[in-house]
């Protein structure tokens, strides 16, 4: 692939329909989770109302975005309980850093591990990866994306709770067509589930 030349970049190009497959490796219980989702991702140019909307609710000037995402998923994993589901959307903004265009902040409508807006960091690294961190109250999380090809996305991300609770997740993510959408059948249901932050 080309060299990508920041975050904004990395956006547009995740812009469209991924499946993806995931396994979390639950480290205290020494046991892995697997399941899937399917995400959606839709680029925000830096004038959309989304994303004023997003940079008020955290105090920042509108006009020093750059774009960001609009995202969507649908998923499940192994070891759902009943009725328990992982669909949702959320928002996220980007606000680089005014002497580098490769890292600045990520503002997003709801957190990867809490439903509530938070604000973490983020960083293109020298190999063209999407490297996010974002501190809670309660934990950290690292995550990061990078592209194979155009068609084929990974992501890892790790959850550190401050009482030492910790869980790693790998996901494989493939961009999915309209042309080559099957119809959903008994037979061929897309697996689903939760993607993180939100895709």
């Amino acid at each position: 692939m080309n060299s990508i030349k920041d975050a904004k970049e990395f956006f547009q190009q995740s812009a469209g329909s991924w499946r993806s497959q995931r396994t979390t490796h639950h480290l205290p219980f020494r046991r892995a989770e697997s399941g899937g989702s399917d995400i959606n991702v839709e680029f925000l140019d830096a004038d959309d109302e989304k994303i004023a909307t997003i940079c008020q609710m955290h105090d920042v000037d509108p006009q020093t975005a750059i774009g960001g995402a609009f995202v969507s998923w649908d998923g499940s994993m192994a070891w759902d309980k009943e009725n328990e589901d992982h669909k949702g959307t959320t928002v996220f903004a980007l606000i680089p850093d005014q002497d580098n265009p490769r890292k600045g902040k990520l503002l997003r409508e709801r957190g990867y591990a809490e439903i509530v807006p938070v604000a973490g960091k983020y960083e293109m690294d020298e190999e063209d990866g999407l490297v996010l961190i974002t501190e809670y109250e309660t934990m950290s999380i690292l995550e990061r994306f990078w592209f194979v090809n155009p068609d084929l996305r990974l992501r890892s991300s790790t959850v550190k709770r401050f009482g030492g609770f910790n869980t790693a997740t790998f996901c494989a993510e493939s961009r999915v067509s309209e042309a080559s959408e099957p119809e959903e059948t008994s037979e061929n249901a897309k697996p689903k589930a939760f993607a993180i932050s939100g895709w």
